[in-house]
Parts: C-alpha cells; sequence; structure tokens
C-alpha cells in the first residue's frame, strides 16, 4: 500500500527531510513511482517515463546527502512538460509528426533544475503543439482529471496538473501561452504560476513571444517559489531573459491588502458554482483584514479577437505546426483548425492585436496602481468534459452557448499583460467535485507583491489546499 501522507508531503518538506535523514531519495522516488503505477493508467498524466536513471540518481542524491555536499534540489523528482527540450530525450509536443524527435540540448529551466539536483522521473502530457486548453491528442491520448474523471485536466500542462493532483510528483513544469500553467491549475486544485515574461528563460521560439511565459506548478505558493528561485534570472542563451533576478520567499506571514476584484472581466459568463466560490474566496480575505473592492475593467469580446490574431500569427504559425499542416491527415483537428487560421492570416491582425493591448492597459493600469492585486476567477467553469471539443461554439454556461476554446477562460487576458505576474490558486469544488480557482494579478514585474498577496490567501483559504482539502481517492480502484 502507497503511502498517501508521503505522496502528498511539499516539495520543501521532502527536501528538509532528505536533509535530516528521516526520508531517503530512494524511498520517496519508490513511492513516487508506485504511485504512479497505480493511478496513472486511470489518468493518463505521463507519457514517458525514465525510472531506472532516476532510480541511479536518487542514489547518488542520497551519498551526497549524506556527505553534505547536497545541492538545492538535491533528488527531488520534477515531472518535466513534453514540451521543454531536455538533451537526448524525446520532445513530442504530443504530435504524431514529432514523434522520433530528440533533442540536444535542454531549455534553461531544465538546465538549472538538473545542475540543482533535481531528477527528472517521467514527462507530462499536453495537447498538441500545447495549442489547446484540453489535453487530448492522438499519440498520447486523453488525460483525465483526478478529481472526476469524466472530465479533463485542462491544458496545455494538463499531464503536470493531473500528476500532481494525483500524488505523482511534487513539483511539475509547465509553459503558459494563453494560460496553459494556470488553466490545469486551477482545474486540478492547484498553485499556478505565470511569472512576467522573460522572468524565467526559455528556448527557442517561444522565448521571443511576448505572450509566452515557463514555470511551475505546484501544490502551494512555497513549492512555486522554490522552483522559481532556482530557474529565474538572465540567462546568455535567452535575448528576452530579464537581467534583474527577484528571490521570493518560500514562506511569509499573512498581510493586509487592498484588492479589486473582477468577476468577469466586463464579458465573460460564469458558472454559478465558479462564481459562489470566488465570492467565497474574497469572504476570506475580508475576514483576514484585507479591503476588497469591485471594480470595471470594460473589456469586451474584442479581447478574445486580439488574442487570437495573435496566437495565430505567433503560435498557430510555428514552424513545427506549419511543417506539420502537410501531414494533415495525423493531426488533431484543433491542429488542423489552426494551421488554417495561420495561412489565412491579414497583414495587419499582428497590429489590430497590439492597439487592443494597449486599450486594455488603460482600464487595467489604473487597477494596479490604486489596489495592491486585482483578482479574478481563473476560469468561467470547473472543468471542461473529457471529450470537450475546443473547435467552435461548443461549451453552454447558464443558457448561453459560448467559444468552445475561449469562452471559458479568464487567463489569455493576461498573457496579452504579459508583464504583469499572475497565479492561480484553488478557491472549492463545484457541483461534480472538479476543483475551481481564483487568479491573483499583481503590477507589472512585481513577483514579490504578488507572492505577499498570495501567501495571505493561501492562510486565509488553507482548507482549499492540497493536501489539507480532500484529495483524489480513486476508490473505485483501490476496491
Amino acid at each position: 500500500m502507497v503511502d498517501l501522507a508521503l505522496c502528498y508531503l511539499s516539495a520543501r518538506d521532502v527536501l528538509t527531510k532528505f536533509k535530516d535523514g528521516s526520508l531517503s531519495p530512494v524511498e520517496y522516488l519508490d513511492t513516487m513511482i508506485a504511485r504512479a503505477d497505480a493511478v496513472n493508467p486511470l489518468i493518463n498524466a505521463y507519457t514517458e517515463t525514465f525510472y531506472d536513471q532516476a532510480r541511479d540518481e536518487a542514489k547518488r542524491a542520497e551519498a551526497a546527502h549524506v556527505a553534505g555536499t547536497a545541492r538545492a534540489m538535491e533528488g527531488l523528482p520534477v515531472a518535466v512538460k513534453d514540451v521543454h527540450r531536455m538533451a537526448g530525450k524525446r520532445t513530442t509536443q504530443g504530435s504524431i509528426t514529432l514523434q522520433d524527435h530528440v533533442d540536444d540540448v535542454s531549455d534553461p529551466m531544465i538546465e538549472r533544475m538538473e545542475a540543482a539536483g533535481a531528477i527528472f522521473h517521467a514527462r507530462t502530457t499536453t495537447p498538441e503543439f500545447c495549442l489547446s486548453a484540453v489535453c487530448n491528442s492522438r499519440l498520447w491520448g486523453k488525460t483525465h482529471n483526478p478529481f472526476n474523471l469524466a472530465f479533463g485536466p485542462g491544458g496545455s500542462s494538463g499531464g503536470s496538473a493531473a500528476a500532481l493532483a494525483a500524488g505523482m510528483t511534487p513539483l511539475a513544469t509547465g509553459t503558459d501561452i494563453g494560460g496553459s500553467i494556470r488553466i490545469p491549475a486551477s482545474c486540478c486544485g492547484l498553485a499556478g504560476y505565470k511569472p512576467p515574461h522573460g522572468r524565467n528563460p526559455d528556448g527557442p521560439p517561444a522565448n521571443f513571444d511576448r505572450y509566452n511565459h515557463c514555470g511551475f506548478l505546484a501544490r502551494n505558493v512555497g513549492d512555486v517559489a522554490l522552483g522559481q528561485n532556482i530557474v529565474s534570472g538572465p540567462h546568455p542563451l535567452d535575448h528576452d531573459s530579464l537581467r534583474d533576478r527577484i528571490i521570493v520567499p518560500e514562506a511569509q506571514a499573512p498581510s493586509r491588502l487592498r484588492v479589486a476584484y473582477s468577476l468577469d472581466l466586463g464579458y465573460v459568463t460564469l458558472d454559478d458554482d465558479v462564481r459562489a466560490n470566488t465570492l467565497a474566496a474574497l469572504d476570506a480575505l475580508r475576514a483576514a483584514g484585507c479591503e476588497v473592492e469591485e471594480v470595471s475593467l470594460e473589456w469586451g469580446l474584442w479581447v478574445d479577437d486580439a488574442a487570437m490574431q495573435w496566437f495565430t500569427a505567433m503560435h498557430f504559425g510555428r514552424a513545427p505546426l506549419w511543417k506539420a499542416k502537410e501531414q494533415r491527415d495525423v493531426l488533431t483537428h484543433y491542429a488542423a483548425a489552426a494551421a488554417d487560421l495561420a495561412a489565412a492570416l491579414g497583414q495587419d491582425d499582428v497590429a489590430l492585436s497590439w492597439e487592443a493591448q494597449h486599450r486594455m492597459y488603460q482600464t487595467l493600469g489604473p487597477v494596479l496602481a490604486d489596489y495592491d492585486v486585482l483578482i479574478t476567477p481563473t476560469l468561467a467553469v470547473g472543468a471542461v468534459g473529457i471529450d470537450h471539443d475546443p473547435v467552435g461554439p461548443t461549451l453552454e454556461i447558464k443558457g448561453e452557448w459560448v467559444d468552445g476554446e475561449y469562452g471559458w477562460l479568464l487567463t489569455h487576458q493576461f498573457n496579452m499583460q504579459h508583464n504583469c505576474p499572475v497565479i492561480t490558486l484553488p478557491s472549492g469544488r463545484d457541483r461534480y467535485g472538479v476543483p475551481t480557482g481564483i487568479q491573483v494579478i499583481a503590477p507589472t514585474f512585481d513577483d514579490l507583491r504578488l507572492f505577499q498577496a498570495s501567501y495571505a490567501y493561501e492562510h486565509a483559504m488553507a482548507e482549499a489546499f492540497l493536501p489539507r482539502a480532500k484529495a483524489p481517492t480513486f476508490t473505485f480502484l483501490e476496491d
């Protein structure tokens, strides 16, 4: 029987136990492997595993801890999204067209974690080319939400979120161009951080996309901070990496803050459970002494249109997808649709998206000048069904049919405001048992204020965070 208490230890507690000798890196890795063997057949969060190599590294980590030479992440298993380049390993991006692609270099955040002693024991699932907020691909199949297998875990870092929520890893990587860290983190009851663009160095070509961010998903705020403090800072091979390096605290006392909130950004239709859970989260902050006030951003569907123009130019038109369009018979239908959009891109579309980004900040900027942070729901629903089609008006919320990709998201709007740090944090469960989340937005480049607010919320809503919140039980499996 797998020790579930061990499975849901925080990454920081795991490292503390390694250091004081009360837990062996080998023992802990074996627990993670046993947990994955038990539940991954149900949720399908991993594409590939590297258990033999990981066991060898765990033995070396154990020796380093005994010798007192352990590095900052020595022996800590980290699950890596199947989009980050790892030297000598396949990076498929969930596509049959890349199923044999092996990288010869690692991305900067992988390189830095490896240098800090992290162990990469598994790759996590993603939709094809990370194109969607669903986590289904023809190469790896469908990934399920551990809290309710009839739902997806969100995307595109869906496998990372599902693995964390199921207790298969203490930390996981993600990327976020339209919410791809925050969406699955919200769907799976986790913390998921989108740093300002360039805070964490990245590899090409995504590092040149201002909407792009790489970072971490974890079960609590402090574990996100742990990862951030390893990978952030300028990198000589990333032109967009920021010169200043900010060290965020891994724990912080709660603060009384001025909090603005918008339930719908002015135009998004919310499920009743999401609305109720968001208001309850705001009430918890009020009870903790924060000043909480509603604001209006006056955004509309024009925001989604502008986002699509940018995604079409910068993401849908990326080389792997552009080449893959010649192999339409093996693409998912959403990847084929994206390639068609890229082919039809107008010459003025990107310029129009810039105008929309500026227009958005004319209302967001003053809010962030008057308040410490802005809070919104992360998603309009807890999660979408496992067979959800992201193409077209395929989702009904409160009797209204909305766009299957963007109609349930309140995330891509803040990729458009790419210099604002944003984190999603759990706010409760919906009527299906699926987690819901809020996202906290701080002023541009103010990572420290964001983490200050995040710790205040975590203190106020501790019962919403794993493991204190009820974790997935898989009772039918145990039966």
